[in-house]
This record gives structure tokens, sequence and C-alpha cells, in this order.
């Protein structure tokens, strides 16, 4: 692209907590999004973290990050570092992300913990970077022409900052919402004050009032908000989590073993324990066959209890954190690939990266609609109810074969595109 073609760009602000070298994989909606947004009129500039000292590091997704992309950081209050000295943990050991909010846990320590993260901490424990966020933002706005402030949650304390600078400097305001925020999922088996609820409320309908647009990742999270803020309707969209068809080029899966792999990627907390499957997996093993469940990321307590009460200790894998290639490359080796939903607004992220290898998707969850019908229009894979043990899956004659032409409309530059005409609006 000319320098001339450059200065004709429109100038959007992203405000994200997660961005490489941090491993979570909430990072890679933004990273891929703002990748493609040029193509479409659009020049990004970021603004994120200096530390996300919660999240495992993957290096390798520092090469993602264009040379000419302006990225801007800032210093945050890390409370998630005062947790780890109160629970006995070196500053430098990592956190398991499913233990932080595991209810198998019963130690004074982990319970005060989890009830000063759900009342105190509002909107949630990374509150600390709003101020020294709004900071940076206000240089940034005054040095730069922005057009427009897209901010990336959760953590949702990011929208305050996009909403703090939208007014400040009269710009238009666009909150993306993977995850819902006064009650998302994490949050159902903790009791959180009528106080911190009301704060919470009132912080989450401001930013959706005062928003150009809010855009979820899901159809169904959509609904569930233009239901409770019926004034959001018109100006709330969706565009999907998605994948980006570029990681997949060179991908090659290794040889073929007699091994068949259940893989699960990402976290798996307690609340998406399957005892049902985990004893048709042992069945199935019994009948014969060589089966194998793997893990990659993090594994609640109450799972691992589980795994081992269905005696399937001898054949799980737990490997823990791996860089995103090797993640994507260990999909590919997989015979069957596991996600559990963990609410009807919840399309997993990991779906769609799924979806892309063309690998049976054995994926749990109860009343998901959303999920199921992914899932039946790329003929990818089935779903089932929590209590169910998900046998059909492993009939030979259930004429499932993915539909990978039906996947590409997941593909995150088409969602930049989306993105743009969305920001075009306004």
């Amino acid at each position: 692209m000319e320098a001339s073609d450059k200065k004709e760009l429109k100038r959007v602000l992203f405000i994200t907590y997660f961005w490489p070298p941090s491993g979570k994989a909430s990072l890679h909606w933004p990273l891929k999004i703002i990748k493609f947004l040029p193509e479409f009129g659009w020049q990004p500039i970021v603004l994120t973290v200096d530390e996300d000292t919660f999240s495992a590091k993957d290096e390798s997704m520092l090469k993602e990050v264009s040379p000419n992309l302006e990225v801007y950081k800032s210093k945050s209050f890390e409370p998630f570092n005062i947790y780890k000295r109160f629970i006995g943990k070196k500053k430098n050991d990592q956190l398991i992300a499913s233990e932080t909010i595991s209810t198998t846990n019963k130690s004074f320590a982990h319970r005060i913990s989890i009830w000063i993260r759900m009342n105190l901490f509002i909107p949630d424990a990374r509150i600390g970077w709003c101020l020294p966020g709004i900071g940076q933002g206000k240089k940034i706005l005054r040095s730069k022409n922005i057009d427009a402030i897209v901010s990336v949650g959760p953590p949702h304390s990011v929208h305050l900052i996009g909403l703090s600078l939208s007014n400040k400097f009269h710009k238009p305001f666009y909150p993306v919402f993977i995850d819902p925020w006064v009650d998302i999922v994490y949050y159902k088996n903790f009791k959180r004050s009528k106080i911190t609820l009301a704060i919470d409320n009132h912080l989450e309908k401001k930013v959706i009032k005062q928003s150009a647009a809010s855009i979820f990742v899901t159809e169904t999270m959509k609904h569930n908000y233009v239901k409770k803020y019926p004034f959001a309707e018109d100006k709330s969209f969706v565009l999907y989590w998605g994948y980006n068809e570029e990681d997949f080029g060179d991908l090659r899966p290794g040889k073929k073993t007699s091994e068949e792999i259940i893989l699960h990627a990402g976290n798996i907390f307690d609340f998406q324990d399957i005892p049902a499957f985990w004893e048709r997996v042992k069945l199935e093993i019994k009948k014969g066959r060589n089966l194998k469940i793997k893990f990659i990321g993090t594994v609640s307590p109450r799972i691992r209890q589980s795994i081992e009460t269905a005696g399937l200790s001898d054949h799980t894998e737990y490997v823990g954190f791996l860089p995103y290639r090797q993640m994507l490359e260990e999909l590919l080796n997989a015979s069957y690939l596991l996600v559990c939903s963990t609410e009807p607004r919840h399309v997993p992220g990991k779906l769609f990266e799924y979806l892309r290898t063309g690998k049976l998707i054995i994926a749990f969850g109860n009343d998901n609609e959303e999920v199921k019908k992914i899932l039946e229009d790329t003929n990818a894979g089935m779903m089932f109810r929590y209590n169910e043990d998900g046998g059909k899956i492993f009939e030979p004659n259930n004429k499932l074969n993915t539909d990978i032409s039906k996947v590409r409309v997941f593909n995150r530059e088409k969602i930049a595109e989306s993105l743009s005409k969305i920001l075009n609006k306004t």
C-alpha cells in the first residue's frame, strides 16, 4: 500500500487487555481483525496493558504483530499478584484459571480471595488498569486523529476506558462482548452482594447506552442483551469469533497411529464436568478401542477428580499450555475434538478452529441451540446435554463429514470486513 493511500485510512483505537506475548486465547480476535482492517479502509492503533501477569506467555505470537502497527502500553495494578502471595505462591508461579474459581478448594484463603474478587473488584479484577489506561488513551487521542474507539472485553473494565475516552473526545465507541458482563457464567456458583450487582448493572447499562453500536460474538448473547436493554436493538450486531485461514495454510497432520485421541483445548472448569461421557469412554476402551483423552490448557481439580473416578487416569494426558501453532498441530492429530459450552449464550472460540480442521466435534451444552445449529449446518459434529454420554459420536455410521466451504464464512478476514461496515455507519 502506498504512503498516500495510508493517509486516506480512517483511524480506530483498539483497547484490548490481552496482546502478544500473552498466550490468552482472547487476543486472537483483536489481533487478526486488526491485521485485516486496513484492507477495508481503517488503520488500527492499539492500547494495551504493559504486562499480562496472569496468562501464560506465547512468544511466537509476537511475530503476528506488524512492525508498522502502533502499539501503546500502560502499567496496571494487578491484584492477581497479591492473590499469589495470599495463597502461598511465588511471584513467578503460574496461576491456573480453572483453579482460581474452583469450588472444590475449600481453604479459607481461597474462599476469602473469591469473595473479594466477586464483590470488591467491579466490574472485574483488571479494574486496576482503568486509570492508567485512560491516561495513556488521552495522550493518544491528543496526538492522533482518531475516528473511532473499539474496546474488547472481557475484562469488561476495558469498556470503561473506552467509554471515558469517548465522552472526553466525542468519538464513537464500540464495545465488543466476547462474554456477557454482569452475569458471566463464571459467577454462577458464587454470591455477589446487592450493592455489587447494582453498581455492575449500572456500568454495563451505561456502556451499552452510550455506545455507537455494541458488538457480540453470538446471536444468543445479542438477543439476551437486547431483551435486557430494548434501546440497544437497532445498534447491536453479531460478529462471530471465527478463525484465521492463514494459520491453516501449511499445517499438516502427523503420522497416523492406532491411537484415537479425544482432545480438549483451552480452559475447562468445574461446571463443565461430563462424568457420563468419561464413563462412556471407559466403556469404549473396554470394548477394545484405543482411546486417549488429551487436555491442552488448564484443567480444574473437579475434572481431574472425575477422570480419576472413571478409571481413566492411565488413558489421559495433561499437556498444559502450548504455543498457538503447536496447539493447532495437536488439533490436526486428534480423532475427536471436545468442546463444552458453558451456557446457551456461549459459542466457544475454539469451536471455529475445531471446525476448520475437519475433525469430528463432540460438543456438550444444555439448551445451546446456537452451537447445535453451527454443527448441523457444517455437518461437523454432534451436540449433547451434560448428563448424556455422547455415545452416538462413536457409532461408525454417523455420516458426519465437515463441509469446509460452509466453515469458511467464519474466516476473520470476512469478519474484519463486516466490522469496517459497522464503523462506517457512524
